[in-house]
């Protein structure tokens, strides 16, 4: 995977080793000098706290805490559109973008994809059908469509195409808000984000990192008394728990049915725990505590493990970083092969979030584009690459 990650960064940072220099999507690792004062004391109370000093959380080591890389230039969020879709790219003359359009359902002859049809019926026909809808949106187009769990579609009155374990290994971090109301003198909120602390549970399996504790001022200034608010928040990077998602109705307007089943697993539970004791050991240290009025959650009546998993599951919310329902595995067990391929149809691939064999640790948003650019350059030819990431892109 590396050459993929280093061929789409572009960054003056790091390693050469590890960090790509020319790619089209630009990275940049805060300075502490850029980060607010109460981003800068969470970084200096972890380390008062044992957690050693990361300078590069994308070079050799991830554990410990620092400024964490971030595609914004100049305070604007450098997606794939701005990134991949550039004006010479949008000029090609075998390149059509069409907005609006929702896809329903892949179109088959036999066990091979035509095409898709959208919502008001309209037929794109094509050799190569690419999925990239997203982990809710390309399976419920694979289930409108008669790809998935047989039983699924059948009580949709739905004709079955092929059965694959579709929608059934959802998964996602779950996430907690442990909220300080920063003192008034102290309550700068811009950068909203930049530090973060990568941690192994007491459970962790060696070398694994499953708890972060990410420092952030995105919060509502208005829901602090003092108009300024810091957030740490705390996920279990590599949860057990497994989730769902099963259409509503053949409708593709009406939204999937989304179970997370978010900490079902008692190790899951304890481990959340365990990250939110880290992250309040954080907020008591004096280098962070000297900028703080208050934790506004879960609070100073909030002492004990049962009232903490109270506070938990009341305040419990998700990451947005969703992945694993159409995921690679081996056949059978997986929907698709290690490059994004339908098992068993053909001219069929899908690429996104949604095949991810389980979360990654990290965000998804870079490992999503970083599998487009390795599929693209394995997949679509040789010399692809970057090229080809563009054209899935769109």
């Amino acid at each position: 995977m590396l050459a993929s990650y280093k061929a789409i960064e572009n960054s003056p940072d790091g390693d050469d080793r590890y960090r790509g220099r020319s790619g089209p999507l630009p990275i940049r690792t805060r300075r502490p000098d850029e980060l607010t004062p109460s981003l800068n004391a969470f970084i200096d109370a972890a380390g008062y706290q044992g957690f050693a000093r990361v300078a590069d959380f994308n070079g050799a080591e991830q554990a410990g805490v620092g400024p964490y890389p971030l595609n914004v230039i100049s305070g604007r969020r450098i997606n794939t559109g701005i990134a991949f879709l550039d004006d010479g790219v949008r000029v090609r003359q075998n390149l059509t973008i069409r907005g609006g359009v929702e896809v329903d359902r892949v179109l088959f002859d036999g066990s091979r994809a035509v095409g898709v049809i959208d919502a008001f019926g309209h037929e794109f026909r094509a050799d190569l059908v690419i999925l990239s809808a997203g982990t809710f949106g390309s399976p419920a187009i694979f289930m409108r469509s008669g790809v998935g769990p047989a039983e699924h579609p059948l009580e949709l009155g739905i004709t079955v195409v092929a059965d694959r374990p579709v929608g059934d290994r959802l998964q996602e971090h779950p996430f907690y808000y442990n909220v300080y109301a920063l003192k008034p003198g102290a309550n700068t909120t811009h950068p909203a984000g930049g530090a973060i602390l990568w941690a192994a549970s007491s459970e962790a399996e060696p070398h694994d990192l499953d708890l972060h504790v990410s420092a952030t001022h995105l919060f509502d200034p208005n829901q602090s008394p003092t108009g300024g608010a810091i957030v740490l928040a705390v996920a279990v990077t590599q949860p057990e728990s497994i989730g769902r998602v099963r259409l509503a109705s053949r409708d593709p307007r009406t939204p999937p049915v989304v179970n997370y089943n978010l900490l079902s697993t008692e190790r899951d539970m304890r481990r959340m725990i365990e990250g939110v004791g880290v992250s309040r050991r954080i907020g008591r240290d004096a280098a962070f505590a000297k900028l703080i009025e208050m934790e506004m959650t879960p609070g100073s009546s909030v002492t004990d493990d049962d009232s903490v998993k109270r506070a938990i599951v009341e305040q419990l919310d998700v990451y947005a970083h969703p992945t694993s329902t159409v995921p690679m595995g081996l056949e059978g067990s997986g929907v698709v092969d290690a490059f994004g391929r339908v098992y068993g149809l053909r001219g069929l691939m899908v690429v996104d979030a949604s095949i991810m064999p389980f979360v990654p640790s990290a965000p998804t948003n870079l490992t999503t584009i970083m599998l487009a650019e390795h599929i693209a350059r394995h997949c679509l030819g040789p010399h692809q690459g970057i090229s080809a990431t563009r054209r899935i892109a769109s």
